[in-house]
């Protein structure tokens, strides 16, 4: 008997999962309600609505990983009663100011945000224990420079030792900064945080944590102490939290970072934030480092001290914004 040769009738074709395609409109969710987000923990946010319920929600999941932060905007759809047990959905994410990001690591870019829609950031550091580094401050404000974002430097623990000559290196930027320490008047800080979103980040340690309980009069935040073997801090903050300060405005508590990249930021951006310096560095050379021999800003300062300490503040910001992590 010979042998049939075989045919498309024998080949087995795999039924179709759906007979419908999905479709790749998205439902525009006109019922979706605004609310602000005040913290992102172990994939659940919490959102304040505008009428101020807290409201527990997950996010959408083509929103991806990572695109919820503290001080988003966001639109909530589903159980938004903000009662025991209640889920509402986060479907969109409103257009950002700004971003507060750090690159992980240099080599791999990894920007990872902290924060958005961000007022003022405040940089705490401590006189002592652990030591101040003028690295890392000179770091976050180049980030503040890039977003358009308000620095603040907040020295605290000034028992310990007198901070003035360290901040003496940010005299030329203008940066407006405080001296505290613990039990100190806070009036003038607070003053400064009303009405506005506010960011603390700095070293584990400095007493950010102390700084927020001191600011909203209560025990928000675990405070933590120094190791002396390392003179590092022990983290207490394990994820970023707005509070809502008493006269208004919010405060952001990050964790305390140890390093702060800056292989996402534009440094174009932070050049443009001197806008008195503007005139003669549209005279500079093509990729103009702005310091080397042909910088059109050497002239420019000659003989105008004011501007020369402007000029001294820019470059160290952009040598920062190319160092490696420190």
């Amino acid at each position: 008997m010979a042998r049939r040769r075989p045919d498309e009738s024998d080949i087995r074709i795999r039924p179709p999962r759906s007979t419908r395609p999905r479709s790749k409109d998205r439902p525009e969710h006109k019922s979706a309600i605004s609310a602000y987000v005040v913290t992102v923990d172990r994939g659940r946010t919490l959102c304040k609505t505008e009428t101020g319920t807290l409201v527990n929600a997950m996010k959408a999941r083509e929103l991806g990983k990572n695109a919820v932060v503290v001080g988003d905007k966001v639109n909530l759809v589903g159980d938004t009663s903000g009662n025991e047990g209640s889920l509402a959905r986060i479907v969109a994410v409103q257009p950002r100011r700004n971003t507060l990001s750090r690159t992980i690591d240099d080599a791999g870019a990894f920007e990872k945000t902290i924060a958005a829609n961000i007022d003022q950031m405040v940089i705490v550091a401590a006189s002592a224990n652990p030591e101040p580094r003028h690295g890392f401050i000179d770091r976050c404000l180049a980030v503040a420079y890039d977003q358009g974002i308000t620095p603040i430097i907040v020295m605290t623990k000034s028992d310990l030792t007198n901070p003035s000559g360290f901040l003496q290196t940010y005299s030329e930027l203008d940066v407006l900064s405080f001296v505290t320490q613990r039990g100190a008047d806070l009036t003038p800080i607070s003053h400064q945080l009303e009405n506005k979103t506010s960011v603390l980040i700095g070293h584990s340690g400095v007493g950010k944590s102390t700084l927020v309980n001191a600011l909203l009069g209560n025990e928000h935040r675990a405070t933590g102490d120094v190791n002396d073997a390392t003179g590092r801090g022990r983290h207490t903050s394990s994820s970023a939290i707005s509070f809502e300060l008493p006269n208004g405005g919010y405060i952001i508590d990050t964790p305390g970072v140890r390093s702060f990249g800056l292989e996402h930021i534009d440094r174009s951006r932070v050049i443009s934030s001197f806008a008195e310096l503007q005139p003669a560095i549209a005279l500079c050379p093509k990729n103009c480092s702005h310091d080397e021999e042909m910088c059109g800003l050497n002239d420019f300062i000659a003989g105008r001290p004011e501007l020369q300490r402007r000029v001294a503040g820019l470059r160290r910001l952009l040598a920062a914004s190319s160092q490696p992590i420190t």
